[in-house]
């Protein structure tokens, strides 16, 4: 019986066939008389007689095992890919085919006979082959294969060039995620492009610019792939003549020597994950110690927003100075996909600015934070509250604000001239005298009134009236 029948003290499961001997699950011979099953077995030694044929009858435990399986795949093909969906079923089979040729009962799955098992064994082999052949496209790039020489000339420095002799063995490797620099920069076909309007969206603090991002659940990887998504590595998108990675190592790294004016020879990081110090020397064993890596990753990246941007938008997002940091390789291949939730530098002095250069990232390409994310990067910006986000040189600047209109010149009303001023009376004599009122009328003053000068009366005046001479 099988270990699922021995669980639920089941019996066996008996034949639709006339009466005979017939294996009864177990791998005894036991009669079948028609009906029911007897008590009576054949001998160990007897001939094994002739097995009714029996075509596929699945049973309690295959449908509980099949079902579990099911949901198993699924959430591997999922998290990994196709290619370790089939390296699974490989197993499961390889492992029931054995069992049955080894002990030639049924297994959960039903298999009838050591024939079947073989079969079974075989299918599992090629499959495992098959799933070898696919997650080869996303495995680990040996460092040999992206061999970068070291027999370049370095250009003149005034310090002397360092030996072959700084070589160590590397304890990481580059990746499809984490490549070697090309051997030519090229340029993308497209200008750079971000999702941000202006550079005055990220201009605040990184706590603030947190509260803008939405918090959703993370999409399915489908369809990722890191050159058809994100374009080759280091392409010169800032067309400044250098891929991506010599910019970056250019940045970083003290104490540079280059091969022409962007290939980075040797050089000295101190590693912002770890604190550490690293001699970086261009050479097949030793130019993957030093690897740039992406601080939102391109998997993270496709997984919370990036499916929905433009193929520039994307190559721009993968070559971003803001999104890239010139690190260790051994703590890049740790970190792998992994956002703040996953991972963190264990140089904590670190932290505050690597999580604001993550919120930076998520803002300026309109991507978004799962909950876990969001809480995790408030945990390590509540102890640095002013850490200021970081603005992408892909941004534009903002548009200048409009001048003000001038205010309408309104002209001064033209002065009003005064009046003239009446002529003045001319000034009486201050005295006069006249003999008779003849000599009045003479001097044109005739008549004369009373108060004027020369008015006398009754000389001149002589009826009194207070004119004279009239």
């Amino acid at each position: 019986m099988s270990w699922l029948r021995l669980l639920i003290n089941q019996p066996p499961k008996a034949p639709q066939a006339p009466a005979g001997w017939y294996d009864d699950g177990s791998g005894k011979n036991r009669w079948w008389d028609g009906t029911q099953w007897s008590n009576e077995f054949a001998p160990k030694d007897a001939p094994v007689p002739h097995r009714a044929p029996e075509w596929f009858k699945p049973t309690l435990s295959t449908w509980i095992v099949g079902a579990f399986l099911v949901l198993f795949a699924y959430l591997t093909l999922i998290s990994a890919g196709i290619a370790a969906v089939l390296v699974l079923a490989a197993f499961f089979g390889l492992f029931t085919g054995l069992y049955v040729l080894i002990s030639g009962r049924r297994s959960w799955a039903s298999v009838p006979s050591r024939k079947a098992g073989a079969i079974v064994i075989a299918a599992s082999l090629f499959a495992t082959v098959v799933g070898g052949t696919v997650g080869a496209g996303n495995a680990p790039v040996d460092v040999v294969a992206n061999a970068e020489q070291v027999t370049e000339t370095a250009a003149p420095s005034p310090s002397p060039t360092p030996s072959a002799t700084r070589t160590a063995s590397p304890s990481a490797s580059f990746s499809v995620d984490a490549p070697a620099d090309p051997d030519e920069a090229t340029a993308p076909a497209s200008d750079a492009a971000v999702s941000v309007l202006d550079t005055s969206f990220t201009d605040t603090t990184a706590l603030a610019l947190l509260a803008t991002l939405p918090i959703k659940g993370k999409a399915p990887k489908t369809g990722y792939a890191r050159t058809a998504k994100f374009g080759a590595a280091w392409l010169d998108v800032d067309r400044n003549g250098c891929d991506t990675r010599n910019d970056i190592l250019a940045r970083d790294l003290s104490a540079l020597t280059k091969s022409g004016s962007c290939k980075v020879l040797t050089g000295t990081l101190v590693s912002p994950f770890t604190n550490a110090s690293i001699d970086f020397l261009r050479g097949n064993t030793t130019s993957a110690l030093v690897q740039i890596d992406h601080v939102v990753s391109l998997s993270n990246a496709w997984q919370t927003g990036a499916q929905q941007l433009t193929q520039e938008q994307r190559i721009t997002l993968a070559n971003d100075p803001i999104n890239l940091l010139a690190v260790d390789g051994k703590s890049n291949a740790q970190k792998g996909a992994g956002d703040t939730a996953t991972w963190l530098p264990s140089n904590k002095s670190f932290r505050c600015s690597y999580v604001a250069a993550q919120v930076s990232v998520k803002a300026t390409y309109g991507l978004w934070v799962t909950t876990a994310e969001h809480d995790a990067i408030v945990r390590v910006l509540d102890s640095c509250p002013d850490q200021r986000a970081l603005t992408s040189s892909f941004a534009p600047a903002p548009a200048p604000a409009p001048a003000p209109e001038p205010e309408p010149v309104v002209a001064a009303p033209a002065p009003v001239a005064a009046p003239a001023p009446a002529p003045a009376p001319a000034p009486a004599p201050a005295s006069a005298y006249y003999a008779n009122c003849t000599a009045v009328r003479a001097a044109g003053a005739a008549p004369l009134y009373a108060g004027q000068p020369g008015y006398e009366t009754p000389r001149l005046d002589r009826d009194g009236d207070g004119v004279a001479c009239e």
